[in-house]
């Protein structure tokens, strides 16, 4: 029997089969997938095969290959990997520029981990009802606005309290299964609640002494949206604090930074890092501002991931 995975609890697994029947099911304690070494080897949105109950549990027994997935380290101190979701069409990254403030460097650690894995990314930056009255407040929102859009990543400034801009939200997911992300406290499940009325997802107050969100969702779900289009499915996750990248290739991270590859090509050395080496077209770019230095701090930050040795290797 086939089916979709829908939630993961850490140790069960909820599946829609292709007869929209929900099967709770389990895997087997050496069910691995070859050459990813992670937390939960099945994600939701993974395409999966169930066998017949045993002692009257259902079991995944193999999962179709994915078209792609968005994978996170699990942990500063290990190789180990937790993917958020895959068979994605689209990621929403939830961001808040003011309680909480996300860093860019999370969201530039998030999108070139996206391009990295083939998955298209919209950056939803969200309660812009608490910036629009401040001139400077206003005037980042217009700056972090412009920098992402000139990149040419999607811009959507909405407010989940107001309902400001989710006319133009719905009409981005329509049709498409997307994953939504970003720091704990930014709003995703209150998002979701407006798009998918009567589910009621758990929402929690912001921390007033340090200003950050509160863990509201446990585990990953993919929900349904109604008054939309077949296949329109959104996949709510829990927040993250930081993301840790995994794998990258010092050689490729420069990839993953449209701005940054796009400069690239005019570098004196073919495996130019862009740090110290003569005749980079990037550091000349960067200069001249046409790459921003918050962006290159990231790229910086990502190369740094990649010394070898810096996490203990797995076991």
């Amino acid at each position: 029997m086939n089916g979709l995975v829908i939630k993961n609890t850490g140790s069960n697994y909820l599946v829609k089969t292709d007869t929209r029947e929900m099967v709770s099911c389990k895997i087997k304690g050496n069910f691995r997938l070859k050459g990813i070494r992670t937390t939960n080897p099945v994600a939701v949105g993974d395409k999966v095969t169930i066998s017949g109950t045993e002692n009257d549990t259902a079991y995944i027994t193999a999962i179709t290959p994915r078209k792609n997935y968005i994978i996170r380290r699990a942990s500063n101190l290990s190789k180990q990997a937790h993917i958020l979701a895959a068979n994605l069409d689209q990621v929403c990254l939830v961001v808040t520029l003011f309680h909480p403030t996300t860093s860019t460097t999370f969201i530039d650690r998030f999108l070139a981990t996206a391009e990295a894995y083939r998955v298209p990314a919209v950056l939803v930056i969200n309660k812009i009802d608490l910036l629009e009255d401040d001139a400077e407040n206003k005037e980042y929102l217009d700056a972090v606005s412009h920098l992402y859009k000139t990149i040419g990543y999607p811009v959507l400034r909405i407010s989940a309290m107001t309902g400001e801009g989710l006319d133009k939200l719905k009409a981005t997911l329509d049709g498409k299964v997307t994953l939504f992300s970003g720091n704990s406290g930014v709003g995703k499940s209150t998002l979701i609640n407006d798009l998918i009325p009567g589910l009621d997802l758990a929402t929690a107050a912001i921390s007033v002494t340090h200003d950050t969100g509160m863990h509201t969702t446990t585990f990953s779900e993919m929900f349904e949206v109604p008054d939309a289009s077949d296949g329109t499915y959104i996949i709510d996750t829990p927040g993250v604090k930081g993301f840790g990248t995994l794998e990258f290739e010092r050689e490729e991270v420069s990839h993953f930074f449209p701005e940054i590859f796009k400069y690239s090509a005019d570098c004196k050395y073919g495996n130019c890092t862009h740090t110290h080496e003569p005749g980079c077209a990037v550091r000349d770019a960067l200069d001249q501002s046409l790459i921003s230095q918050s962006r290159y701090a990231s790229y910086l930050s990502i190369l740094d991931d990649a010394t070898e040795g810096k996490y203990r290797k797995g076991y």
